[in-house]
């Protein structure tokens, strides 16, 4: 029997909350969304500065 993807997204849900409880689910996709902004921020400026050294080289 295959599970597709709306399935896995159920299961994960249920995992999540006998885990952690529905209580600390919101703080914890909270904690997760800045992690994740933190993550992009970091590789925008990690690229940027790839991009400097890429130019100063060719020149």
């Amino acid at each position: 029997m295959f599970v597709g993807g709306y399935e896995w997204v159920w299961i994960i849900v249920i995992v999540g909350v006998l885990l952690f409880g529905a209580k600390k689910i919101p703080e914890l996709a909270r904690t997760l969304g800045k992690s994740k902004g933190e993550f992009e921020k970091g590789k925008i400026e990690g690229d940027k500065e790839l991009k400097d050294l890429k130019e100063k080289k060719d020149q």
